[in-house]
């Protein structure tokens, strides 16, 4: 039975420490960031990993930085065979990476050279990739560097939002670590070493990403819409006020509209069609500022479209 430490601190790293502890391993610790602010009351919020480790009586460590000593004796003292990671939140220092006898290893949602970095799976859909997957990999100091051990693919479809794909990845990469836990530390399963072809990154999204430039194509926008469901959310102005725009395809309908990009074509079934730089949008699902999201047919009932422009 090997002694394990766990890293890991969204949703997406839930998954993964639930496989482990369905498996014969000891998971001696979990590593986990610090409780952060979250809601209205700014209230201090254990994060999803350390709510499913607390749940099943595990040690929970949350330091700020792992280059402090004392964290690093710490951890030492756990004399852990492996360590995996998923979604940690830090760079492990070296001096973290050479703790475990096996070493570190990392769950990363992408197919590895292809979306290092912080958001691989928003980035994914806005590239219009056809598919994705996971990455088992070795850590080392590099960012998203290691040398890969398996990957499991899945397909991006045509109405995968960020967090549709998310859910199955974090699924596909807990499968992924359960197929080659033992071969990891039994030593049979040999690790590829990445390409220098094909690397590219997916940096950390702010919100300010998720703002609507009407002149990009239907389809960039609507990729743009559904990467960022749940988070940052694709928005635009409609009469002066933030309208979140949460669910959209684009029209197989040719318009021959000489309107600007941003005007509202009509409806077309249960959507808001909107004209953009290249083809027309549908806007499927919606939300007003303190209010429930709705189809763009029930945005429409309540307001006049004729000239009705978004984005301004």
């Amino acid at each position: 039975m090997a002694r394990i430490i766990y890293a890991g601190s969204p949703d997406f790293a839930v998954p993964a420490l639930r496989s482990l502890l369905r498996s014969p391993h000891d998971v001696v610790a979990v590593l986990t960031q610090p409780d952060r602010p979250a809601g209205r009351g700014r209230q201090l919020r254990p994060g999803p990993v350390k709510a499913a480790a607390e749940q099943a009586g595990l040690r929970v460590m949350q330091p700020e930085k792992l280059s402090e000593s004392l964290v690093q004796a710490q951890l030492r003292a756990l004399t852990a065979d492996l360590m995996v990671v998923a979604a940690y939140g830090q760079l492990l220092p070296e001096a973290v990476l050479a703790i475990p006898q096996h070493g570190c290893v990392n769950l990363h949602a992408s197919l590895l050279p292809r979306w290092r970095g912080a958001a691989p799976i928003q980035t994914a859909i806005l590239a219009g990739d056809s598919e994705t997957g996971v990455s088992l990999m070795q850590m080392e100091a590099g960012l998203d560097t290691g040398a890969v051990y398996a990957r499991v693919t899945t397909d991006i479809n045509a109405d995968d939002t960020g967090g549709s794909l998310h859910d199955r990845l974090a699924q596909l990469g807990a499968a992924l670590l359960e197929q080659n836990l033992a071969a990891l530390l039994d030593g049979s399963l040999q690790a590829e070493p990445q390409p220098d072809a094909g690397v590219t990154y997916a940096p950390r999204l702010r919100k300010a990403d998720g703002i609507i430039d009407w002149q990009q194509s239907a389809a960039e926008i609507d990729r743009r819409i559904r990467a960022f469901n749940p988070w940052p959310v694709a928005q635009t102005i409609l009469h002066g006020q933030p309208l979140r725009c949460l669910m959209s395809a684009v029209s197989d309908t040719r318009f021959n509209s000489s309107l600007e990009p941003g005007y509202v074509l009509g409806l077309e079934g249960d959507a808001l069609c909107v004209q953009t730089g290249a083809g027309a949008l549908l806007l499927q699902s919606v939300q007003m500022p303190g209010r429930k999201p709705v189809s763009g047919k029930q945005l429409a009932g309540t307001m006049q479209l004729d000239g009705l422009q978004l984005g301004r």
